[in-house]
């Protein structure tokens, strides 16, 4: 956050900000649709995301200033928290106080400026870096004891119970807890994490198709329903605890769909066990069949990609030598395509992608080359001093 951002603070205000918190945006390496199967996914924090600017009020009134909305104003008072028909960010600002309320009485009146700086329609989840950043904020502001996983789950509890928005929590604890250089391996089942770190030799790439995604929400809707029909015909109340083995020995009390469902999820969950272990011994060839692999997994199986997202998966896995690997990033049906990359071949890539995608697709990609860098709760978000 630089000085211009302070000004705008004051400019609004009165006065500088007390606090300063930043949550990042994130894409998922590896681990698709597994989220609410119970499974394991595998995300980044990035190093572009959400800025959020605070000072105390002597009142109980939350003023909040989002600077990429046309610096939109909302206000409202803490005794009085409703839903905003008219201003639909506002309500993750709403909602974040609406949880903590719940939480703790030690909350007052608060001026509020909300900045970011990640690039908007890529998916990187934008809504929960807000949260994060938010409810960082105000764990400073307040001096409140409030870990990264408490955190993400005041987030998801937002977007769930006040937005409206049936998401898991795999977004706002990355944007929590993520680490400079490593992925985060989170269980979805009992939230515990562990941390691999991204070998030096691959930079990340993500490439957005600009391909406006469609059909996702009634799409995610319906792979849900068959996931949640192939468990219950194989006897178990989540696939997270079907094996390779389970399932095709049982393949006949399926349907195709149900049994290509399930083997992407079963299949997905390994790939994400793998990568984690690819890791850690520094295996620049696994990582790269592991990551194809997962793609094959969401185009064949549970059939979630679209011609645009495999012709951009397909020019990029062609201009890849032996080792690196490209896939389809997100819920589906559109979006971002994240690559591991030789440093060496980085530049290569980027233009033979933007030379070749746009002469098949008549679309000119977005091309971003983010750092993976610490989440909200793994670096000191400061105060900052009143005299500056």
């Amino acid at each position: 956050m630089n000085k211009t951002t302070y000004s705008a603070f004051a400019k609004h205000f009165s006065h500088l900000p007390q606090v300063t918190a930043f949550a990042p945006g994130r894409v998922n390496l590896i681990g698709e649709h597994t989220d609410y199967n119970q499974g394991f996914v595998f995300p980044v924090a990035l190093n572009k995301g959400t800025y959020v600017q605070l000072s105390l009020r002597d009142d109980m009134q939350v003023i909040a200033i989002a600077k990429d909305m046309d610096n939109q104003e909302n206000r409202f008072y803490l005794n009085d928290i409703q839903f905003d028909n008219d201003m639909p960010w506002a309500n993750y600002v709403r909602g974040v106080f609406k949880q903590i309320n719940q939480h703790t009485q030690r909350i007052s009146g608060v001026n509020i400026y909300i900045y970011g700086d990640q690039p908007r329609g890529a998916g990187l989840s934008s809504s929960a870096s807000m949260t994060v950043a938010l409810i960082k904020g105000l764990a400073d502001l307040f001096e409140l004891e409030i870990d990264g996983k408490e955190a993400a789950k005041i987030a998801q509890a937002t977007e769930n119970k006040f937005v409206g928005c049936s998401c898991g929590i795999m977004d706002h604890l990355i944007s929590a807890l993520g680490k400079k250089n490593k992925a985060l391996k989170l269980d979805c089942r009992d939230l515990s994490v562990e941390y691999g770190k991204i070998p030096d030799s691959f930079e990340l790439m993500v490439f957005n198709s600009n391909i406006k995604r469609s059909l996702v929400n009634s799409e995610y809707n319906i792979r849900r329903e068959q996931c949640e029909s192939a468990a219950f015909k194989l006897n178990t109340s989540s696939l997270r605890d079907v094996t390779i083995e389970m399932l095709e020995s049982k393949q006949d009390t399926l349907t195709d769909v149900e049994f290509r469902r399930a083997r992407h999820i079963v299949s997905e969950n390994i790939r994400v066990e793998k990568l984690y272990l690819a890791f850690r011994d520094n295996n620049l060839a696994e990582i790269s069949q592991l990551i194809r692999a997962s793609h094959v997994s969401m185009r064949d199986d549970f059939e979630i990609t679209i011609p645009e997202i495999d012709t951009l998966v397909e020019i990029i896995n062609d201009a890849l030598p032996i080792v690196g690997g490209a896939r389809m990033t997100g819920g589906g049906f559109g979006g971002c395509v994240i690559a591991l990359v030789p440093k060496s071949e980085v530049s290569r890539v980027a233009k033979v992608v933007t030379k070749k995608y746009p002469q098949i697709v008549n679309i000119q990609p977005t091309i971003y080359n983010f750092t993976v860098e610490n989440g909200a709760f793994n670096f000191n978000n400061h105060k900052v001093q009143e005299a500056l």
